[in-house]
């Protein structure tokens, strides 16, 4: 306690020092006439600052939404882009699975495990075949390389897949290729 007091003590200032100090800091302030213009001027300063501090708060919102929507965006690129490059992989264990001879063969059997784990792989992440056999030709999910007869089917109806399609979501990853009844 006694150190406090004596520093205390030794920081006081001389009423004479005190007095100059006041003078100066009156000579140096605004007149009083001048007060509300002056306040005025803080006011519209603080008014300033305020508006900026929002519009920077705002702009560093947006950015956090807009670089969600990137950060989403490229990760559903990304995920195209490995759906696409597995579908001929998927292709062939297909053409394997049709050109074997025995039902029963163990390497047969390790091919089809392989394909449905893929499969399912493929579903965990939305992507699904399209398979619109029967049904009438829609250009925006399906790629007509031929025609069949007219007795396969309605006209303008698929009447043969030649090859799967498949989309994710809503975005087509590849057209099914197949064969149409002519109209």
């Amino acid at each position: 306690m006694n150190e406090v007091n004596l520093n205390m003590e030794e920081n006081q200032i001389e009423p004479d020092t005190l007095q100059e100090e006041v003078q100066t800091v009156e000579e140096s302030e605004i007149a009083p006439e001048n007060l509300p213009s002056e306040l005025d001027m803080a006011l519209a300063k603080q008014e300033e600052y305020l508006n900026l501090a929002q519009r920077v708060q705002a702009d560093f919102e947006n950015y956090k939404k807009r670089n969600v929507s990137i950060r989403k965006d490229a990760y559903d690129d990304g995920k195209k882009d490995f759906a696409q490059g597995i579908l001929p992989i998927l292709d062939n264990f297909e053409r394997a699975i049709q050109s074997a001879d025995d039902e029963q063969d163990p390497l047969l059997i390790g091919i089809k495990m392989v394909y449905r784990q893929i499969l399912d792989l493929l579903e965990k992440n939305n992507i699904e075949t399209i398979s619109r056999q029967g049904e009438v030709f829609d250009p925006e999910l399906e790629e007509a390389v031929s025609q069949g007869n007219p007795e396969d089917g309605e006209p303008g109806t698929v009447c043969e897949v030649l090859q799967k399609g498949y989309k994710m979501n809503k975005f087509v990853l590849r057209h099914s290729m197949v064969k149409v009844v002519p109209q």
